[in-house]
């Protein structure tokens, strides 16, 4: 009985780890599309999708966390643990709403850029 305890807190603490491996990339810049070259929105647009395919990467890793801490709380014998593995689970449910919001904003950011540029260059 000791044994399966301690097997449960061990994966309840490896699903908090997991979320700690989990690392959110860096936000692109994105250019000002009223005073940026084709170049630089070229550049830009090829930031966002870098940093979209590394939020998609995070996103995994991050549901990847919650799905295991989910487990570990349904299948605890104690409260405690239970509890330590919901907190986990918590967490990285957050950190992915964050991260999809996150993701929302900078599309939204380069996007009100492009009709920037696209205002500025309206008549070439």
């Amino acid at each position: 009985m000791k044994i399966l305890r301690c097997a449960v807190l061990i994966a309840a603490m490896g699903a908090a780890a997991s979320h700690a491996d989990c690392e959110a990339p860096d936000e692109p810049n994105i250019p000002d599309g009223a005073n940026a070259s084709m170049q630089d929105m070229l550049d830009g647009q090829e930031s966002v999708k870098m940093f979209q395919a590394a939020n998609m990467d995070y996103l995994r890793c991050l549901e990847a966390s919650f799905i295991e801490a989910e487990k570990t709380a349904k299948n605890a014998e104690e409260k405690t643990e239970a509890a330590k593995a919901m907190a986990a689970y918590s967490k990285a449910v957050e950190a992915y709403n964050t991260a999809v919001s996150k993701e929302e904003s900078v599309a939204g950011e380069f996007n009100t850029q492009i009709r920037e540029y696209q205002a500025k260059n309206a008549d070439q």
